[in-house]
């Protein structure tokens, strides 16, 4: 029997090919600029943690900024195209930054480093900012049917998850044996595989009805009216509102962790600081679990229930975590609950694009996207701020359970994914097909203001992959 080379069809695995390998490439020049900065450029400096900070300031910056505006112009060009010019685009300021990084460190000011870097990790995610949202897009061209979508988008949590725990190991290696200039180089190289595979996608005949490459579509106006227009879209969709609230929410409840859990190990689970990479580690093949597993739950479930049965599920083992007191029983759990965590972002993608007409997707992750990225900025600045002042010292007990100030955090933020897969379960709207979202967008006047979209059962053949 011949063994099966490809994952769903040939141009997706083209597709997945070359975004693993750009993956690993993006996970070590992340942990590699961190690591030069702190040990490096900035080492035993006082403003090192500042200037570490800077690097996540700016990609955070260009998603806020560059996000909601990048989704006009996908929506306007070739899917195709855009992806290869995102590529492009970044594997030259990857190139460009590893030939400045052949002079010596003390060649040119602290300064002038850091300004290079925080340009650089700028434009890089500005770039970003044009590439997924086509990838949302030509992805719709290549997968059909809710289960092959949500089992892609499985894959690709999967992929992303596995290149988090094999980039950062290489990075530290790299930088301090062979030198920060191979580090960013090997970055620069994974973009130009990226950009080969895209390259040989939709050179035969389409994987399903669409067009792989993503035709171009003619302006129907200026920047402005076309941006607005996305937003009065998403606006009027209740669907996608419901789908922006469930996101937002999950991560207002969930992002505490990625602040606070590092106190959590060292406090509640009474570990030593050194362990705390294993909490890392069990998250990140719980991830790669629930990613492989998400195709199958939403063939079984429908992508609409699997999203509010994972919710309900996360945020009771988010609230058993934080009565857990030992590392081990901590660890496990931990693995377990980021099991249902990946796999309602797997369930939720089939439902983005089940809900937007192909002339939208674009503006829609365009929406989408940064307002969840700006939730998660926010859920983390207000948990260190909660844990750090309003709740310093506090101890208290209910019941005979005694609570502390980041146990009490975690608590509380379970009980808000709780009530979000209840809202979810109660109030989110049948699955609206691209073709209904699109008939609704015809039957109504862009420039007033229209109803809600009528309630519509779900429609589980049809959906969306991230």
């Amino acid at each position: 029997m011949t063994p099966r080379l490809t994952l769903i069809n040939r141009d997706y695995t083209r597709l997945w090919f070359g975004q693993a390998v750009s993956s690993v490439g993006d996970a070590v020049f992340s942990t590699t600029l961190v690591l030069w900065v702190a040990t490096v450029l900035a080492k035993d400096e006082t403003w090192a943690p500042m200037a570490v900070s800077g690097v996540l300031m700016a990609s955070s910056a260009a998603v806020l900024v560059i996000g909601p505006l990048a989704g006009v112009f996908v929506d306007r060009w070739d899917k195709r195209a855009t992806m290869l010019l995102s590529e492009a685009v970044r594997g030259a300021l990857v190139a460009l930054l590893t030939v400045v990084s052949f002079l010596p460190t003390d060649a040119l000011p602290a300064g002038v480093w850091l300004a290079l870097v925080y340009a650089t990790v700028l434009l890089l995610h500005a770039a970003g900012q044009f590439f997924s949202p086509a990838r949302f897009a030509i992805l719709a061209d290549l997968v059909t049917g809710d289960a092959d979508r949500a089992r892609a988008a499985g894959i690709a949590q999967a992929t992303g998850e596995t290149a988090w725990i094999i980039g950062p190991p290489l990075a530290a290696p790299l930088l301090f044996t062979a030198g920060l200039q191979w580090a960013l180089l090997f970055n620069a190289v994974s973009y130009g595989v990226s950009y080969i595979a895209i390259r040989a996608i939709g050179t035969g005949p389409p994987a399903t009805g669409g067009d792989a490459r993503g035709a171009a579509r003619k302006p129907k106006g200026g920047l402005r009216r076309e941006f607005t227009d996305g937003l009065r879209f998403f606006a009027r969709s209740r669907f996608l509102v419901a789908l922006l609230l469930l996101a937002v929410i999950g991560q207002f409840g969930i992002g505490a962790l990625s602040t606070l859990n590092v106190f959590f190990t060292t406090d509640n689970l009474h570990a030593e600081a050194h362990l705390y990479g294993y909490v890392g580690m069990a998250m990140g093949i719980g991830g790669i679990t629930g990613a492989l597993c998400a195709g199958r739950v939403v063939q079984w479930f429908g992508a609409r229930r699997s999203t509010w049965i994972s919710l309900l599920v996360s945020g009771v083992l988010l609230v058993a975590y934080s009565r857990q007191s030992g590392f081990l029983a901590g660890v496990a759990l931990l693995f377990v609950f980021t099991v249902p965590l990946t796999v309602l972002n797997t369930a939720m993608a089939p439902l983005l694009l089940a809900a937007a007409p192909p002339d939208y997707r674009g503006r829609v992750m365009a929406v989408f996207y940064p307002v969840t990225k700006l939730a998660s900025m926010l859920s983390a600045v207000l948990s260190g701020w909660l844990a750090g002042s309003v709740l310093h010292g506090f101890t208290g007990s209910v019941g005979g359970l005694s609570f502390g100030p980041i146990d009490t955090i975690f608590a509380v933020s379970g009980l808000i994914v709780v009530l979000s897969g209840v809202y979810a379960w109660l109030s989110l709207p049948g699955t609206p097909t691209a073709d209904e979202a699109a008939a609704d967008t015809a039957g109504k006047d862009t420039v007033g203001t229209a109803a809600a979209p009528a309630h519509r059962p779900p429609h589980h053949e049809r959906g969306s992959i991230e």
